[in-house]
């Protein structure tokens, strides 16, 4: 058995998933939609797509088996929830949603279908990630009480492009998307590792001074002026997280944008932009090495030309030597990857689940993990770090 994927949006990261659906031997079909005309041609034409629908409506309609949403970052829950009662398996793009609503109506939906959810989180495939989750489960930890995951990303490396390119004339409405609205790439590698969640948190947003319009509340559409902000999480098992999203930081992100520290009554695991350290009592050990990926083409390739420099690292990097590569497709061999190594797992284990009924590693209850605490941390922050519960929808169903 196979399935169609629709693909909704022909940005930049849909053009990194694409050649990958198209060489999974689960996938017989994929199709595509997008709301600007021209890029619907030229990203059609790019990858010999034959079937393209002008709206989103249009694809739900049609006999497509799955949907890969690839759209921007606020309008992904009521898509997610619409393709799902249109009876298709979703994988969605980064957050899962931006309201507590939205995420509820996306269990809902889960539930009452019984069909795939999958939220795209590069985090949970992170070299760092799959290392201290083995390092975890073989006990090297001990009890993990104290855990750190930033995504450092500054807008000067590449996000004022971006915004632009997905935004239109009215982009810096939508550029002041607050940092902890975003959380998944720094929380979730930390709970994809310890296998908690959060119950309260508190937070404190730093106000941005660059004066540029972008964190602007009279411009943004959330009110927003905060361009860094750091979140203290309790969770379920007694430990603390802190995670930072920052915006306005003098930081590599080009190097390593998403980095972890964990520290354990046995072990600890540390990284810093070009350093990574496996402690326990009686040394440190360099372990960068397994950490680093490869490229798998040049930086200056003519398929990179649309996307920022300070940003091309990020659709290149293959596979770092923690990664378990033997359980993907030997299709696979030679297509693009990126993010850290993880895109052919995500466009692996999505296909997987849908064929096999099987929950992906980042299900819906788990998103809902990954994206809900950024929420509130938002709103204690606007609170003046107000300590807050952080409500939890529990497991995914058996």
């Amino acid at each position: 058995m196979t399935i169609s994927v629709g693909v909704v949006g022909a940005g930049q990261f849909a053009r990194a998933f694409i050649p990958l659906f198209q060489a999974h031997p689960g996938v017989h079909d994929v199709r595509l939609t997008e709301a600007v005309p021209e890029r619907l041609r030229r990203e059609s034409a790019r990858h010999a797509i034959t079937t393209t629908y002008t709206s989103f409506e249009d694809m739900l309609s049609s006999d497509v088996d799955a949907v890969a949403i690839f759209t921007q970052r606020w309008t992904h829950g009521p898509l997610v929830v619409q393709a799902l009662e249109a009876g298709k398996h979703v994988y969605s793009c980064v957050p899962m949603a931006v309201s507590e609503g939205e995420i509820e109506a996306i269990l809902d939906a889960v539930r009452r279908s019984g069909l795939t959810y999958m939220m795209g989180e590069t985090s949970y495939y992170n070299p760092a990630v799959v290392y201290c989750r083995g390092r975890h489960a073989e006990g090297a930890f001990g009890d993990i009480f104290y855990s750190e995951g930033d995504y450092v990303h500054d807008m000067d490396l590449g996000f004022y492009d971006a915004y632009r390119y997905s935004g239109g004339e009215r982009w810096k409405e939508t550029a002041s998307f607050p940092p902890m609205y975003y959380p998944t790439h720094a929380l979730g590698g930390v709970l994809a590792v310890t296998g908690s969640h959060v119950t309260s948190v508190s937070c404190l947003g730093v106000s941005d001074t660059r004066g540029d319009g972008v964190f602007d509340r009279e411009i943004s559409r959330w009110d927003n002026d905060f361009s860094n902000a750091t979140a203290l999480f309790r969770t379920a098992d007694g430990g603390v997280v802190r995670t930072n999203e920052m915006r306005r930081v003098g930081y590599p992100s080009l190097l390593r944008e998403s980095r972890f520290r964990f520290f354990g009554t046995q072990g600890s695991f540390e990284q810093l932009a070009t350093v990574t350290l496996w402690q326990d009592r009686e040394k440190a050990q360099d372990i960068e090495e397994l950490m680093r990926t490869v490229p798998t083409t040049r930086l200056d390739d003519a398929a990179l030309a649309e996307i920022d420099p300070s940003l091309r690292d990020d659709f290149v990097s293959k596979f770092a030597p923690v990664h378990d590569t033997g359980r993907l497709p030997a299709e696979f061999a030679g297509r693009p990857n990126g993010h850290q190594g993880s895109r052919q797992f995500l466009a692996d284990d999505f296909v997987t689940a849908c064929l096999t009924g099987r929950t992906p590693p980042v299900n819906a209850w788990t998103a809902a993990r990954y994206t809900l605490p950024g929420l509130v941390a938002h709103r204690s922050a606007l609170a003046g770090g107000a300590q807050l519960e952080v409500r939890d929808f529990g497991d995914a169903p058996a």
